[in-house]
């Protein structure tokens, strides 16, 4: 019997109460508890009537209490029909079977990103597979404020990790992830296979439809109804370029490979020399972004102050910021904006170190 699919959490289908319950509260219920009720009602009503649009020929399930709203409280309603879209369950899927291709060793299963990713636990083991750090938290939360913080810990470190920063990201929160909401997880998971390269395929161009329903004042709701894109146009590994002559080096010419490699070698060498600096490994030793700017000043003759990047970086956002500060002198000397980002060089990327040094090459292989 196949496992039900992955809902929303925004989208529960709850057991209907019995009629002799309804009947005792309106009966002998307070007066708070007849006017939350009555407000539920209307709420419901409006929120049907906002989903219920043209395109939409039939309005979804949703509970009262899932537009139990206070003054001003915006609410975003994913449209259960999403979650049946067949490029929906795919990337779900994808991203399903590439978590749990990475915990493998540590006998993780995901079974539903919402349910089993919403407390932080199995982020945070994924964030310490792929960055091969640990992260100082509680292993094992049981109360909700425990799992908040977390999980806040978690994501944090994941922001640091994406965008160099630590601040709140756009598409996802403590808030969000926590409450299961299904949107914000893929757009967490996605940004995570994307850094990371991760050796799958992401379903191309994949949407949900989301209302959000807004209590303006007591009865009375306003609604609007926005497409949320989730993944875009993407190459096998997940990021979005062209495939060039490297691609082609990598899938079918890894002998030649390694003669491009030989040469980079002999380039980079000829010039660090200078300062009696030797690089012995393109695969690593260009990754913290030092030799990269000290190339650069040699290659342009002028002196690179070192107040301006970090000789020995000691973490992962010093030494994306040692590549982009890099990426900036090369664009101030003509060069193209590398294809690359200083993510992918740090993260040990091979194709995407070969693809900034053969840039240089190109440019100043005559130099002397």
């Amino acid at each position: 019997m196949s496992s039900p699919r992955p809902k929303s959490p925004r989208t529960p289908v709850l057991p209907k109460k019995e009629d002799k319950e309804e009947s005792f509260w309106d009966k002998i219920g307070t007066i708070g508890r007849k006017k939350r009720i009555k407000e539920v009602q209307d709420v419901q009503a409006e929120g049907k009537y906002a989903i219920d649009s043209p395109g939409s020929p039939t309005a979804p399930e949703i509970p009262p209490e899932e537009y139990s709203l206070h003054d001003n409280e915006e609410r975003a309603i994913i449209e259960p029909r999403s979650l049946e879209d067949p490029r929906v369950k795919e990337l779900i899927q994808v991203l399903i079977d590439w978590i749990n291709d990475e915990l493998a060793m540590q006998r993780i299963i995901v079974k539903d990103i919402s349910e089993d990713l919403y407390d932080g636990q199995v982020l945070q083991k994924l964030l310490e597979k792929l960055t091969e750090t640990k992260l100082d938290v509680p292993e094992v939360t049981q109360s909700e404020e425990g799992q908040r913080q977390k999980l806040a810990i978690v994501l944090r470190a994941v922001n640091r990790v994406l965008f160099g920063t630590s601040k709140p990201a756009q598409k996802w929160s403590v808030d969000s992830i926590h409450s299961k909401n299904v949107v914000s997880i893929l757009h967490l998971l996605v940004a995570l296979a994307r850094h990371f390269r991760a050796p799958v395929r992401l379903p191309e161009n994949v949407s949900v439809n989301v209302v959000v329903v807004k209590k303006d004042a007591p009865n009375q709701l306003s609604h609007r109804t926005y497409i949320e894109d989730i993944t875009t146009t993407y190459d096998d590994l997940g990021m979005k370029c062209e495939r060039d002559a490297f691609d082609a080096l990598f899938d079918h010419a890894p002998d030649k490979l390694q003669v491009v490699k030989k040469s980079l070698i002999t380039f980079v060498n000829k010039h660090l020399s200078k300062v009696n600096l030797e690089v012995m490994d393109l695969d690593t030793q260009f990754h913290d972004g030092v030799y990269l700017c000290l190339l650069m000043g040699l290659l342009e003759g002028f002196f690179v102050p070192l107040y301006d990047f970090h000789l020995t970086p000691q973490d992962f956002d010093q030494k994306v910021h040692n590549v982009t500060f890099a990426f900036e002198l090369m664009q101030d000397v003509g060069l193209a904006k590398p294809k690359a980002r200083p993510e992918d060089i740090v993260n040990l990327d091979l194709k995407s170190t070969l693809r900034v040094l053969y840039n240089l090459f190109t440019k100043y292989k005559n130099m002397a």
